[in-house]
């Protein structure tokens, strides 16, 4: 693995915070209002939800773990990689926090925090990726990562490009 997809993947972290419902697999179709392109990804913080916009009025949502407080971010950028069983390597802040953590963990591991696929983020240290941990997704819980149940990155990965545009609000 090089050491931008390294370092691409390496500001998050699973250290998931045990919520009192787990969320389920299940991407829905819903109603979306908003002026988004079909085939943009929207992640909106604060409902801890994603959506791939379909059409002008529809989007398949799925739910997702977001930023911690102080961890979290607001912007428009585009995937630019898309990998299976990535292997992770810790970034700083999270070798400060975590010092025992060992500097690469391989891809399958179940230690992994990137679960079964990952896609990097332009322009920053941030991903779209699965979990090992599915009862953190729905919270607040990352370093800046999109965390979506396994199931559901799967998912997504069959429906998205590499170049896809990805907008989150807070």
């Amino acid at each position: 693995m090089s050491v931008k997809i390294a370092v691409a993947l390496a500001v998050t972290i699973s250290a998931g915070i045990a919520l009192s419902s787990r969320a389920e697999a299940r991407p829905e179709m819903v109603g979306i209002s908003g002026d988004y392109t079909p085939g943009t990804i929207v992640v909106k913080t604060h409902e801890r939800r994603l959506y791939l916009i379909l059409d002008s009025g529809h989007a398949m949502r799925y739910p997702v773990g977001v930023g911690k407080t102080g961890k979290q971010w607001e912007g428009t950028t585009k995937i630019d990689g898309k990998y299976l069983h990535p292997a992770w390597s810790p970034p700083s802040e999270v070798k400060r926090d975590k010092p025992e953590m060992p500097d690469v963990i391989p891809g399958g591991s179940p230690r992994n925090p990137m679960g079964v696929a990952a896609m990097t983020l332009a322009g920053g240290e941030y991903a779209i990726h699965g979990t090992n941990v599915p009862n953190s997704v729905g919270g607040f819980v990352s370093y800046g990562c999109i965390r979506m149940l396994n199931d559901d990155i799967s998912d997504l990965y069959q429906r998205v490009s590499v170049g896809t545009t990805v907008t989150v609000t807070r």
